[in-house]
């Protein structure tokens, strides 16, 4: 029991516990039987476990160890028989619990000691085998050594040296080979196969690689190596040339070279460094060309110059053939790259689609991280090549003032531009941020000026102007002037969607056509003869047929043209056909009204359209110079035909506050009302009247003040007519101007439309007012209603003569329209309101002549509305003042409060008259003193 207690010293290994097993005589190592009886006794692990671990520890020392000696000691002096027996129970069960463990062990162990035993026999089956085998072999050995001669042996020898003789003569044919490559290798290069050479080269390094232990290889190696540095600093050369002139067939080459030489990265390296060099080259020698040319002499200080100085040189004259072909060198230096990158682009496709099929799967990375390398480079030179040709450009444009030029030359210069930086915005998506703001920050300035001078020339042509029908035809539309061209060209589709890289890529330059942007079209807008075609005159000579036809008015008013008589009974037909077609054209077409100024207005639109259409970051400052000559021509018109105090003192001479506060905002802005500037004026205010224009002065030969031509009604309706034309014209490019005007600055255009151009035909009613104000004798009638008496006892049933002197000035007033009708096509809104005005004055004079009234009877309140009865506009003004009569004292005061249209005069008569026949003193001095309360804040 001890002895097999020390064998699970350390929880040792079953091995380990079967040998102590056999160094310890006094064990027993149980039976199979026993084995089988511990196993199938039933037991608790857990406590078997606890049993052995309350072993003590010695047990599990060394072998020497004494079980017997060391429990005989352990006894103690006095023996007591009933502790002796449990305690000898309690080894007996740790003994039977270290016995069922070992029993475990071993049968848990036994299945693997007979697998290895049968590995044990197997093994010394093999080693048997192996045995035999290695005899037999040296016995077969034996027999080979016995069998072979010396012969044999020789012929072997001999064989070995001729193959050696045979490779020695295929090196020394190489060798030959290799001496004679050079020569090759230059004639590769001529004929410009630099992959070939490559290739060439590249195989002879590799065999001279192999033939290295020949002394006259080492020599030869060297000089591959110099002709490989060579090859590479041609194919520089070669890859420099593709920046001004791609050729795919060289390009594709010069690749294939840089490809074998492993240094594709590096090609492109260099190339975006020969574009940057090109682009610098290229400029240079353009300007160059033209400075030498115009300096007439072959001094090379020139050449010595630094480009930004050289731009300086270029004289007014060259300028601009100097920017197109500038533009034009610029353009084949892009497209090469565009071209470059197109071809990029289609090998990338194709090596993708072959390595797809299968390949070297290392090769296909390298491949693909060349490739990415490349596109990435190619994407960033985009921007940094723009970059480098507008900086060019921008100096360029720096190196001269483009104020000294006319206006068609630089808008000439901004067409270039502008298509320079379409080509930009194509080549890189970039909106050529260099170029817009050099080119705006010029363009700002030329224009201010170019406005300031047509602004003074406005002014001198609306003094100059007699406000004389301009005849253009029925049809006329402002598209159909040079200057609109351009936007029937944007409308109009465009041929091909095709960018400028891919219409010009075969061929052609984008800055080629600016050569021929002359327009030589001829302009057909104006009446010819009076006529706009030949069905017209056709159709206008029936009309006039015979003499019958022809009205007596023109046979009375008509006066020859050459000899300045009046041939009343012999008129000729064709002189009053000729006649006729003068007023066809002007009273039966329907033809726009305007005079030669508000042409040249319009044409100055389209030309002020024409920059911002072509540099659109000015669009702002266009639109508000626009803006200003209409401002301009506007209160030319109101300065010159629509002012009349006297008139305008009533209320009634404008129509709105909208149309006196846009006036009032123009002379404040634009009007320069000083005769003289100050001297001590500061800075600030002179630069503000430079920006401002003198107020205009209609010419002397416009006359006004006679009754004969109803105080200029045909040069006041040619006048507001124009304008109104004007108008309309800048409503119908509303869109195009909204479509460039930048989103901040769009409140300042629907302004300038809702607060300028809508009140344009407002000025209808002040112009017209005046006309309607002299053009009938309302004094005259205001006498005739003073000898009226109106203090009746009767109901009249005839109304009073007033009325009919008042309809013959109408029909008067008629008859002369007519006559101003001859000379300038009357439209219906001006009639209208010339027949609104002349009423309404007349029903203000009548009310005039009845507050002058001092008595005036029931009766003759009846004889008023009798001799008013006419359903005419301001019908009510009138009325509502004679039913004013009857009213009761309350009703007339709260009547005289609600009605302020009416003068102090007339109300005040009003109550005078009503004193007496219904009204007291009384009630008389209470309405007084309404009227005086109503006309205080007027004083």
């Amino acid at each position: 029991h001890f002895g097999c207690c020390s064998l699970m010293t350390g929880l040792k290994s079953p091995q380990e516990s079967l040998s102590d097993l056999g160094a310890i005589e006094s064990l027993r190592v149980p039976g199979k039987e026993e084995f089988r009886e511990l196993r199938e006794q039933p037991s608790d692990p857990q406590a078997e476990q606890e049993l052995i671990n309350s072993i003590e520890q010695v047990y599990f020392s060394a072998d020497s160890f004494d079980v017997v000696k060391y429990e005989l000691e352990k006894l103690p002096s006095v023996l007591n028989l009933q502790e002796l027996e449990a305690y000898r129970d309690k080894l007996k069960q740790q003994q039977a619990a270290v016995s069922k463990k070992v029993a475990d062990l071993i049968l848990e162990k036994q299945p693997a000691y007979v697998k290895e035993l049968e590995r044990v026999t197997s093994l010394q089956t093999g080693l048997q085998l192996a045995a035999v085998i290695c005899t037999n072999g040296r016995r077969h050995l034996n027999i080979a050594k016995e069998g072979f001669t010396q012969a044999s042996l020789g012929l072997l020898a001999n064989q070995r040296k001729r193959q050696l003789l045979i490779g020695l003569l295929k090196s020394l044919r190489t060798i030959k080979t290799l001496q004679r490559t050079d020569v090759r290798l230059s004639e590769m290069l001529e004929e410009e196969d630099y992959p070939g050479a490559i290739q060439l080269c590249l195989e002879c390094q590799k065999a001279a690689s192999t033939f290295k232990h020949y002394s006259c290889i080492s020599e030869l190696n060297s000089k591959l190596q110099d002709t490989l540095e060579q090859i590479e600093e041609q194919l520089d050369v070669a890859l420099s040339k593709i920046c001004k002139n791609f050729d795919i067939n060289h390009y594709t080459k010069v690749q294939q070279a840089y490809r074998l030489l492993g240094k594709t990265q590096t090609a492109m390296d260099q190339l975006h460094m020969h574009f940057t060099q090109a682009i610098h080259n290229t400029v240079f020698q353009v300007v160059l060309g033209y400075v030498e040319l115009c300096a007439g002499n072959t001094d090379t200080k020139f050449q010595k110059l630094q480009y930004k100085d050289l731009c300086t040189h270029v004289t007014p004259d060259s300028y601009i053939p100097c920017l197109a072909d500038l533009c034009k060198a610029l353009w084949e230096v892009m497209l090469s790259y565009y071209r470059t990158m197109e071809w990029h682009e289609k090998h990338d496709n194709e090596d993708t689609a072959s390595a797809s099929e299968g390949s070297n799967m290392i090769g296909t990375e390298e491949t693909n991280f060349d490739r990415g390398y490349i596109k990435k480079k190619l994407e960033h030179g985009l921007t940094r090549i723009w970059q480098d040709v507008q900086l060019k450009v921008k100096t360029y444009l720096l190196g001269t003032d483009l104020s000294i030029f006319k206006y068609d030359d630089f808008i000439f210069v901004l067409d270039i531009i502008s298509r320079l930086m379409q080509v930009g915005e194509e080549f890189c998506g970039s909106k050529s941020e260099v170029l817009q703001e050099s080119i705006r920050k010029q363009s700002v300035n030329y224009f201010k000026n170019y406005h300031r001078t047509r602004l003074d020339e406005l002014r001198m042509f609306l003094e100059n102007e007699t406000w004389e029908l301009c005849p253009v035809k029925s049809n006329f539309s402002i598209l159909q002037l040079h200057e609109f061209k351009f936007m029937e060209q944007s409308r109009s589709p465009s041929v091909s969607p095709m960018t400028l890289f891919e219409q010009y890529c075969s061929g052609g330059n984008p800055f080629e056509i600016q050569a021929n942007h002359k327009d030589e079209e001829t302009e057909d807008v104006l009446a010819s003869n009076g006529y706009e075609s030949d069905e017209q005159e056709k159709s206008a000579y029936q009309e006039y047929d015979s003499d019958s036809d022809v009205p007596e008015e023109l046979k009375r008013d008509y006066v020859d043209e050459q000899t300045g008589d009046v041939p009343v009974k012999s008129v000729s037909r064709e002189t009053l056909k000729s006649r006729k077609k003068s007023d066809y054209s002007l009273n039966k077409v329907n033809a726009p009204i305007l005079t030669n100024t508000t042409l040249n207005v319009i044409r100055l639109v389209g030309k002020y359209m024409q920059m911002m259409n072509i540099l659109k970051p000015i669009a702002f400052d266009v639109i508000h110079f626009m803006s200003q000559l209409f401002d301009y021509y506007l209160y030319a018109i109101y300065t010159f035909f629509g002012r009349n105090d006297s008139l305008e003192s009533t209320g009634l001479g404008l129509s709105s506050s909208r149309l006196r506060t846009t006036l009032n905002r123009i002379q404040e802005s634009l009007i320069d009302l000083e005769v003289s500037a100050d001297p001590t004026a500061t800075l600030t205010a002179a630069e503000e009247r430079k920006e401002k224009v003198p107020s205009p002065h209609l010419s002397q030969l416009v006359v006004l003040t006679s009754g004969d031509t109803l105080y200029g009604l045909a040069e006041r309706v040619v006048a507001t007519e124009s304008l109104v034309f004007l108008a309309e014209q800048f409503e119908f490019l509303q869109p195009h101007l909204d479509a460039v005007m930048p989103a901040v600055k769009k409140p300042f255009l629907q302004q300038f439309y809702s607060q300028t151009v809508s009140t344009a035909s407002e000025l209808r009613k002040p112009i017209y007012w005046i006309v309607a104000g002299k053009a009938l004798d309302y004094e005259q009638m205001l006498l005739l209603m003073a000898n009226v008496k109106w203090d009746v006892k009767e109901i009249m049933s005839q109304h009073n003569i007033y009325v009919d002197a008042l309809l013959k000035e109408f029909e008067q007033f008629n008859r002369r329209l007519n006559e101003v009708s001859k000379r300038v096509r009357i439209p219906l809104p001006v009639s209208n309101i010339l027949w609104e005005h002349c009423i309404r004055l007349a029903n203000r004079t009548i009310v005039e002549g009845y507050a002058n009234v001092k008595k005036c009877s029931n009766e003759g309140r009846a004889l008023m509305q009798l001799d008013f009865q006419q359903p005419i506009p301001d019908k009510e003004f009138v009325e509502t003042y004679i039913k004013a009569y009857y009213l009761t004292e309350n009703d007339m005061e709260r009547w005289i409060k609600e009605h302020r249209e009416y003068s102090t005069k007339q109300l005040t008569n009003l109550v005078n008259v009503c004193l007496g026949s219904h009204i007291n003193k009384k009630a008389r001095q209470k309405l007084l003193a309404a009227i005086d309360d109503i006309d205080r804040p007027k004083r």
